[in-house]
């Protein structure tokens, strides 16, 4: 009997001793050329991050100091629906690893029957003697596990943890996508808010120097050609007020999707208060590596490709797989848990292919292109990145730039207005020189507003593109 013990353990003994095999490459991380310092980091409305100094994981918009802004994006993280389908997405890859991760531990099955049999009189090589007609009562246990000799189930298990990683890196994705969509969309309402205001504005200015025309005409002083260029410049501006409003009711109607409201029932109360350009940590580009959750989950679909290597090369060896089962089986019912209707098999099944065809070769080869491919896409979204924040930074100090220029033939264009309004009332000029000189101080206006506004998406973008607060911690719960 000890000799039998030791005949059905020797396998399991052997197994764990070659447990620890696994056919996966040593995993690295592919080499992607970094800078030291971003090209564009020595000016601008930046500053460098020191470690304590990033931007919140869990608000970062609230540096612009908009209420109003802090309030959509809390309800976008509770009720946007791509943001819940995503969500959804990496459950399902939770629970993958949890169905791929059973295959480390011995499969249990119990299965019962009862049956009534009758045997047909022809059968070859039917006993005369049995019974022609009989019960069977069957119930029993089976357990079968399957010995990770070259490291198939640990691979497979280890490639699994990667795409969850990597799902959860989408998730927050996503989630920062949305944010950034949802921030950009309310300063674009907010800059047209200011334009509407403008408008406004010189529409009464507009009205006001169409009744003077019309006093000017009616004295005799000036032709009714005047007038009606008057009359064309306010309904022009009238028109551009509608236009305005209607680019407004978009976005407002755009911003009521992304925080799961309806459009019908949804409203943004008009502000013309400017909105803040906060300075943005922007740190090292090597940081990036760890800021990023795009970049995070391409690093991770490199490293569950290098494990499948390890799964196809696993399948050129045997697999062992340790098998037990038992129960009780008679066609009496009564006698069915007594000791002679009792039943066991133990013992191993080994299984190798002997030709495939070229199968298997072909697996290896497909894991290995699939991990090169992976890591290339993780380079090209790596060096992306880069250049996403050499272009916002690059932006935003020409913006700055552009914005004060801009501010300055603003001012040159309101002295304009002023002073043509004042030559056409002692009948120096025509009031052509009037119209031009106000739509080009109201373009001038527009103009400061509209750069105002593209310096702060641009600010925006910066952040979308130095990964808003996340960092790789936040992969594993850090």
């Amino acid at each position: 009997m000890a000799k039998y013990r030791y005949w059905t353990l020797a396998p399991i003994a052997s197994a764990a001793a070659l447990a620890a095999c696994s056919f996966a490459p040593h995993y690295e991380v592919p080499d992607v050329p970094v800078a030291a310092q971003y090209q564009s980091q020595s000016q601008g409305p930046w500053i460098s991050a020191s470690p304590a100094d990033q931007l919140d994981r869990a608000g970062w918009w609230k540096l612009y100091q908009e209420p109003g802004l802090d309030d959509l994006e809390q309800r976008l993280i509770a009720n946007n629906a791509d943001l819940r389908a995503a969500y959804f997405h990496y459950v399902q890859a939770e629970a993958y690893i949890k169905q791929v991760s059973s295959q480390l531990y011995p499969q249990v099955s119990t299965a019962g029957n009862l049956q009534r049999e009758r045997e047909s009189d022809t059968r070859p090589l039917r006993n005369a003697t049995g019974p022609t007609d009989y019960n069977s009562a069957t119930l029993g246990v089976e357990v079968d596990y399957e010995v990770d000799l070259w490291g198939r189930v640990r691979d497979s298990v280890a490639a699994s943890k990667d795409v969850g990683l990597a799902s959860k890196a989408d998730l927050a994705s996503t989630q920062l996508s949305l944010e950034i969509e949802l921030a950009r969309s309310y300063i674009d309402l907010r800059g047209l808010d200011q334009q509407i205001q403008l408008i406004k504005g010189t529409d009464e200015a507009y009205q006001k120097a169409l009744d003077l025309t019309r006093r000017l005409h009616g004295g005799g002083v000036v032709s009714g050609l005047d007038v009606a260029r008057a009359t064309n410049q306010l309904s022009s501006a009238k028109s551009e007020l509608t236009q305005v409003r209607a680019k407004r009711a978009l976005l407002e109607h755009a911003i009521a999707v992304l925080v799961g409201a309806s459009p019908s029932d949804f409203r943004i109360e008009p502000s013309t208060r400017p909105v803040q350009l906060p300075a943005i940590p922007v740190g090292v580009p090597s940081a990036l590596l760890q800021r990023r959750p795009d970049v995070a989950a391409a690093e991770r679909r490199v490293a569950e490709a290098n494990a499948r290597i390890g799964v196809a090369r696993a399948a050129y060896f045997p697999s062992l797989t340790l098998s037990a089962a038992g129960g009780v089986q008679s066609s009496v019912l009564g006698d069915l848990l007594s000791a002679p209707s009792s039943f066991w098999t133990l013992g191993p099944t080994l299984a190798v292919y002997l030709f495939d065809g070229g199968k298997r070769q072909a697996q290896v080869e497909s894991a290995k292109a699939a991990t090169s491919e992976a890591g290339d896409r993780y380079r090209s979204v790596v060096l992306a990145s880069f250049r996403q924040v050499e272009d916002d930074l690059s932006l935003l100090d020409d913006l700055g730039t552009a914005t004060d220029q801009q501010q300055d033939a603003a001012s040159a264009a309101d002295t304009s207005v002023n002073l043509s309004l004042a030559l056409y009332r002692r009948g120096a000029v025509s009031y052509l020189d009037v119209v031009e000189s106000q739509s080009a101080a109201l373009e001038s206006e527009r103009s400061v507003i509209q750069l105002r506004t593209q310096q702060l998406d641009a600010n925006v973008d910066l952040i979308r593109a130095l990964g808003g607060g996340w960092t790789t911690d936040d992969l594993t719960g850090g």
